[in-house]
């Protein structure tokens, strides 16, 4: 008798932890729509943490605009959020998948500050040449002016003396 108990709790407890502790949502969002509205959200809580009032100064939700425009409402995406992290690795996966595609903007983003940086130090490094030679060439011009006018009096005073 104490066999048939245990085989009688040993699979009702099999059978209730193989059932999804969340159910599936009607309305479930596609995983790759999923890391899309995720890595927009993430974007967003960046900026609002390094510029709170860039965001602020919109006078709207940035989180509608996202629900917006991908067609989901708050609801749709919370109930695809909770059913999604139930399931860990995969929650895991998706993360990851933002986390890459943040990455790789950083990178591009940071290419195009130093491409910035670069062009700005040649500019600048241009500018100064240009400085340079301006400032050597007119200490020569006006070496040749004071030159060209003692020349200019002399010839003059030789004249008043032969007169």
């Amino acid at each position: 008798m104490k066999r048939i108990i245990f085989f009688i709790v040993s699979l009702t407890l099999f059978i209730s932890c193989k059932d999804d502790a969340v159910k599936k949502p009607k309305r479930l969002i596609e995983k790759e729509v999923m890391v899309d509205i995720m890595y927009d959200i993430s974007l967003l809580d960046a900026i609002k943490y390094q510029n709170p009032t860039s965001i602020d100064s919109l006078k709207i939700n940035p989180r509608d605009f996202i629900f917006k425009k991908y067609k989901v409402d708050s609801l749709q995406f919370a109930t695809s959020n909770v059913y999604y992290s139930t399931d860990y690795e995969g929650y895991k996966v998706m993360f990851d998948e933002v986390a890459k595609r943040i990455n790789k903007e950083k990178k591009s983003a940071e290419d195009i500050v130093k491409a910035e940086q670069k062009k700005l130090k040649n500019t600048k490094n241009i500018k100064l040449e240009k400085t340079q030679r301006y400032n050597s060439d007119t200490l020569v011009r006006g070496r040749k002016g004071l030159l060209d006018k003692e020349m200019v009096k002399e010839p003059a005073m030789k004249m008043q003396a032969v007169e």
